[in-house]
């Protein structure tokens, strides 16, 4: 019997947010419906999956004004208390804004018990989070010691061009988002944070990212190879990778990804997750016994996968409690 799961890249849709981008504004209706519900068809497709836990997270819109931030972490944090050992939350933060979302993470995590951030990969022009003036957020994820994910966004109003060609509306989009753009740009990122010194500045903030690296650990050591000439740092690429990021599965669900990461990460850092609803919990289930019956993994490592290793992570437990740092 494959181990209980705890899955961390997991959405909802509050309805607060008015401004959609193209693919959030054309679900169809079986998305709408599972993004807008926190109650029993949730936990019924849990059920299904064998997930135990949920750590859900507002799918991906900007801009995040503070006022909807707080409307959408209270909406969360109400159906996380009404399921305190199935539901826990990843605070929405107004990025644009960073002194307004480090006050944001700080009240979710003491009032709310929320175990980190989930934030899109940069605003909505494109503004990735590398300059300075974002730093007072990770340096409030420092201080709380929790977890900093960083989710993949539609194309920034600045790149929205690259993905046009002699080709129809929705191979622009899928380019842009989910088949490629996403990933690119979500990877790029993390290598933008280490160029600027980021983890330097902060040795002991954690990162999360999902869909197997974001195409960084097929790149790492050619990557980490031409940081020679990036600069001098405290903390070098294979250092940062090895102990600042932490790796989900989300959505992707065959082998030679998951080989691929595990070739190149330590593997308490990799992490189960599914994306749902936009992957199914019973698909997710069957690649948890792919694994399995593969022997990719030790049955050791198997339940680290499954939930140790983000129980280590959000110093949380099954039944609900949280451990003691």
């Amino acid at each position: 019997m494959t181990p209980p799961l705890i899955a961390l890249e997991e959405h909802f849709d509050s309805g607060v947010f008015t401004t959609k981008d193209d693919l959030h504004a054309n679900l169809p209706p079986h998305l709408s419906e599972r993004l807008a519900d926190l109650t029993s068809l949730r936990i019924r497709e849990m059920d299904a999956g064998n997930i135990s836990l949920q750590v859900i997270s507002h799918i991906g819109l900007m801009p995040t004004p503070p006022d909807a931030c707080r409307a959408v972490n209270d909406k969360l944090a109400a159906a996380c208390k009404s399921q305190p050992k199935r539901l826990a939350g990843f605070a929405t933060l107004p990025m644009e804004e960073p002194e307004a979302a480090a006050t944001e993470l700080e009240r979710c995590v003491k009032e709310h018990k929320f175990l980190g951030a989930l934030v899109s990969s940069h605003l909505k022009e494109g503004t990735m989070y590398d300059d300075t003036r974002f730093w007072p957020v990770f340096a409030k994820a420092v201080e709380l010691d929790v977890p900093f994910y960083i989710h993949p966004n539609y194309p920034g109003d600045n790149t929205d061009d690259y993905y046009k060609g002699n080709f129809g509306n929705m191979p622009r989009i899928m380019m842009g988002t989910a088949a490629w753009g996403w990933h690119q740009d979500c990877g790029l990122h993390i290598l933008r944070l280490f160029a600027s010194g980021l983890f330097d500045k902060f040795p002991t903030l954690k990162i999360v990212i999902g869909h197997m690296g974001e195409m960084i650990p097929y790149m790492l050591e050619r990557t980490i190879h031409t940081t020679r000439s990036w600069g001098t740092f405290e903390r070098d690429l294979r250092t940062v990778w090895r102990e600042n990021i932490w790796v989900t599965t989300s959505g992707l669900f065959t082998l030679p990804p998951l080989k691929c990461l595990l070739e190149t990460t330590p593997v308490e850092h990799v992490m189960y997750s599914l994306d749902y609803p936009f992957s199914g919990t019973e698909t997710g289930k069957q690649f948890v016994e792919e694994i399995e019956t593969a022997g990719v993994l030790s049955k050791e490592q198997l339940e680290g996968f499954c939930h140790g290793n983000a129980e280590k992570l959000l110093k949380i437990t099954l039944d609900g409690q949280t451990q003691s740092c």
